[in-house]
């Protein structure tokens, strides 16, 4: 079973003015494909892993032969990433329900909570990624480097838990719009953030 670009829900315009049309459709067809193909590659010299779902994948990095880690690291979780990250974006949702409760007891209320997100984002050295988990019964914001997901555990990524929400911090994702404005396109992400989607993610868990 190959991995295959997930279909995206929207036009590439639809998240105009805070995602522009460019660099979504060079983001989604050129570096989530790349990922899809680089991952494909990989796995056609691992048989017994290459019907895994890909979130089943990254979580058995550790199963799989050291010359295969690396790039399946890097490219199974860049499939991961943007495959949650696409769609964690959609124009017009509301936080609501045992969401909204939780983060405003686990944050104390939500502005303190896009604070501590953009904060996180912006102080990311580098490539990464910025996520809300839910990790031991908690929510908790925390960063990643390269295309490195929760998911991975610990030893792999320095963190764990189960993804809500997560923002895409490579320059690909937003230099074509905000240039070296990484707080800009951040903040941009509070008007685009598909609520319902993050609420039964979280209702999963």
């Amino acid at each position: 079973m190959k991995f295959m670009l997930p279909p995206l829900l929207y036009s590439y315009d639809a998240l105009e003015p805070y995602f522009d049309q460019k660099t979504m459709e060079i983001h989604y067809t050129k570096h989530h494909q790349n990922y899809v193909n680089n991952a494909n590659i990989a796995l056609e010299e691992l048989p017994e892993f290459s019907n895994l779902a890909v979130n089943d994948l990254i979580q058995k990095l550790d199963q799989l032969p050291v010359d295969k880690r690396t790039v399946l690291r890097n490219n199974a979780g860049g499939h991961a990433n943007h495959s949650l990250f696409w769609n964690g974006l959609k124009k017009g949702t509301i936080l609501h329900g045992k969401l909204k409760s939780a983060i405003e007891y686990n944050f104390g209320s939500f502005d303190m909570f896009k604070e501590v997100f953009e904060t996180t984002a912006t102080t990311h050295f580098g490539s990464g990624w910025t996520w809300l988990v839910k990790k031991d019964s908690k929510l908790v914001i925390l960063s990643t480097a390269n295309q490195d997901n929760p998911l991975m555990g610990e030893e792999i990524s320095g963190t764990c838990g189960y993804p809500i929400l997560c923002l895409d911090i490579w320059e690909h994702a937003y230099y074509l719009k905000y240039q070296n404005r990484r707080l800009d396109y951040i903040k941009s992400f509070w008007n685009i953030v598909n609520w319902d989607e993050a609420a039964t993610r979280f209702s999963h868990t």
